[in-house]
């Protein structure tokens, strides 16, 4: 017997600001430029294209090719998004163990 296969949207998983910032947290810790991309676009669906749209003043089409597969964000996209997200950036050093 064959078992249905169900698509996951992690979008689905992210019900309010502190769960989207976690989920960014994690994706700002692996350091893969692709990745975090990715992940801000699973967050930009959460929120909601079309909301987001409104508050970064970019289109809805140009938010979903930035945060596509083959999409490459700028940094003021980035930033735009993360604005109207709520989610900081920080900097701190980085420590290297002996």
């Amino acid at each position: 017997m064959k078992e249905a296969i169900y698509d996951y949207d992690p979008a689905a998983a992210l019900d309010g600001p502190e769960a989207m910032a976690i989920f960014m947290a994690d994706a700002f810790e692996t350091g893969d430029a692709e990745y975090i991309a990715k992940a801000m676009g699973v967050v930009a669906r959460a929120k909601g294209m079309t909301e987001l749209a409104r508050e970064t003043g970019l289109s809805r089409e140009q938010l979903y090719r930035s945060f596509s597969d083959k999409g490459n964000p700028t940094l003021k996209t980035m930033l735009a998004v993360m604005r109207a997200l709520g989610i900081d950036m920080t900097a701190r050093q980085h420590v290297t163990p002996l």
